[in-house]
């Protein structure tokens, strides 16, 4: 099985954010991410309508892995998503 693609978006201060890193970090995940607080506000405005084609509420964490969104730390749910 192909390696899904893992992307989050994520805030500096959030714990929920840093936990998410920890859960994919802990278990060795690839991953790509952009803290989306800490862009230059032009940067920010676009990525955040990114966030928002995929998640309406525009809330953190936004994880998507392969073609699956998840709002929010749930790690069961990522830890599924990712076949873990």
């Amino acid at each position: 099985m192909a390696e899904q693609k893992v992307f989050l978006y994520a805030l500096s201060t959030c714990g929920h954010c840093k936990n998410t890193k920890k859960l994919l970090d802990e278990n060795n995940v690839q991953y790509d991410f952009v803290d989306v607080d800490l862009l230059p506000k032009d940067e920010m405005n676009k990525t955040l309508d990114e966030v928002r084609k995929i998640n309406p509420q525009c809330a953190f964490p936004t994880l998507v892995i392969g073609d699956k969104v998840i709002v929010g730390y749930r790690e069961l749910e990522i830890l599924e998503a990712l076949g873990l």
